[in-house]
């Protein structure tokens, strides 16, 4: 480097050091007033000595009521709305009863494709392409699914176009065209699909333990094959959309940017002209009873995956509450619980360990514990968790596990509201499923109320180590040897009887040869 170089690079350091003094330094004094004002603040009271000492003022929060949001139109349609004006933006959705619960035992899964089609398939005045193109054109999003007992339908668009887009949405709620070519490729989709569901242990575990639990007739646990796809036809689709898709078997949900008003006008225009049809019926009950025992299924992979449990209750069990806190204390309170502590914690032999409450509104749901762990260590992890469920069921849960899991549902519990979208989702199920009045104003207290003897009572009554199934997806030779230490082999559980299930063929569900 030459002298002029030298001399060039010192003149920026000594620029630089000054720009640096007098833009930082100003601050760093600026800080040091503002710790002092903060000093002076706090002077005369005493801070805890560690974070966890710190007490916080109870969370307020108030549930929103339903009927201050539920309007009835002239025809008896059931609108909720509530007015976000935030952004210009109206989201709408129409809850229709039925799904899944429809289908027939020799189609299932024709609901479902019924709501694809409505999306993809066009309608009697657009081709499936001018119809995407449209809403494209107004920034319009809308989507179609269907569920078990529930099927909807929802549009997101801008204020200014909302009228263009509910004229759009309604045709293809009103008028579809189940176009021919859009259907033949949804039902490949679908098959191609179905080639895939054995390439996953966990959704073979899936599907096998919902038969388990509910039959291989009800709709919970029926599957689609291929010849049931290839059954599906504009016909078929078509009777499905007439049972589901009119005003007689619908409620409204509207929020953003409007005039609640002008919203119930509009809707009421949109609608005078569409036939209601007849209420659905109530989902069927299950009449296939679990049979308690072990399960395999057999599948070469380095790790099993396991499902443990049994029927349960239904959502409005006087029970269910107390149960929402014993299951948080077992294994649905994630590192706080039983089951993550003790077979991820402490002996590190899976992941992810948890446990499941999943009750049904007009049926028992289920209780399901599960987890995915080497070959070896899988009869010990089952030992492990079923040790814990009879714990919970002999002994008292401590003040301490019982206070976590109670304000970890009484401090989470505005996030059912978190939205205006989701608030109103809340109250349209609400009013399919008949929920209690006072259900939500109450619910804190009611989870405040749960004792140390409620949680070990209803563990008594409602889980129940022999009458609890147990499935394993892996390879049973090694699976069934059990740990190195000899801590625990599959001979543990039910004398060691096992029923072997086939892996089934993923196009046709035929025993795999």
């Amino acid at each position: 480097m030459n002298a002029r170089h030298t001399a060039i690079v010192l003149a920026l350091a000594i620029v630089a050091a000054s720009l640096f003094t007098g833009r930082f330094a100003p601050q760093a004094s600026q800080g040091e007033a503002a710790a002092k004002e903060l000093a002076a603040a706090k002077s005369g009271t005493d801070l805890p000595a560690r974070p966890e000492q710190i007490e916080f003022e109870p969370l307020a929060f108030t549930p929103p009521a339903a009927a201050d949001f539920r309007h009835v139109l002239p025809d008896g349609t059931v609108v909720y709305l509530a007015e976000s004006h935030e952004f210009p933006l109206i989201d709408l959705s129409i809850s229709f009863k039925g799904g899944s619960s429809l289908d027939t035992a020799e189609i299932p899964g024709l609901a479902s494709m019924t709501a694809r089609m409505l999306r993809e398939g066009g309608t009697t005045n657009l081709d499936p392409e001018t119809f995407d193109e449209q809403l494209d054109f107004l920034a319009t999003q809308a989507s179609v699914s269907a569920g078990g007992t529930f099927s909807s339908a929802s549009m997101n668009c801008l204020k200014k176009t909302f009228d263009e887009s509910l004229g759009l949405f309604l045709e293809m709620l009103r008028e579809p065209a189940f176009n021919a070519e859009r259907l033949a490729t949804a039902k490949a989709r679908v098959v191609a699909q179905l080639e895939q569901r054995n390439d996953d242990a966990s959704d073979i575990l899936g599907r096998e333990w919902r038969q388990l639990l509910y039959g291989a007739e009800h709709f919970e646990g029926s599957l689609p094959t291929v010849s049931s796809v290839e059954a599906i036809t504009p016909e078929r689709l078509a009777e499905m959309h007439a049972r589901i898709f009119h005003p007689g078997n619908m409620i409204v949900s509207v929020s953003g940017d409007f005039d609640s008003a002008e919203m119930l006008a509009t809707l009421e225009k949109a609608f005078a002209d569409w036939e209601r049809g007849e209420q659905v019926a109530d989902p069927p009950v299950p009449e296939h009873v679990l049979a308690p025992g072990l399960y395999h299924i057999p599948k070469d992979i380095p790790q099993g995956k396991v499902a443990i449990g049994m029927r349960s209750i239904t959502r409005d069990d006087p029970d269910a509450i107390a149960l929402d806190v014993l299951n948080d204390i077992l294994g649905g309170g994630g590192f706080t619980s039983r089951i993550m502590r003790s077979v991820r914690s402490n002996e590190g032999l899976a992941y992810s360990a948890s446990s499941r409450l999943s009750p049904r509104v007009d049926y028992p749901g289920e209780f399901r514990a599960g987890f995915e762990s080497k070959n070896p260590t899988v009869a010990l992890a089952i030992k492990i968790i079923m040790q814990q469920i009879t714990d919970v069921r002999d002994e008292l849960v401590t003040e301490e596990e019982l206070e976590t899991a109670k304000q970890s549902l009484i401090e989470t519990f505005p996030r059912v509201f978190e939205s205006k979208p989701q608030m109103l989702s809340v109250f349209v199920s609400d009013e399919w499923t008949d929920r209690p009045e006072g259900y939500w104003q109450s619910y804190r207290e009611r989870v405040q109320a749960v004792t140390r003897e409620d949680v070990q009572r209803v563990a008594r009554e409602h889980l129940d180590p022999e009458q609890m199934a147990i499935l394993v997806v892996g390879n049973w030779e090694e699976v069934a040897a059990g740990d190195l230490d000899g801590r625990a082999t599959m001979a543990d559980f039910f004398g060691g009887e096992v029923t072997h299930l086939p892996l089934r063929d993923p196009l046709t569900l035929e025993p795999v040869q």
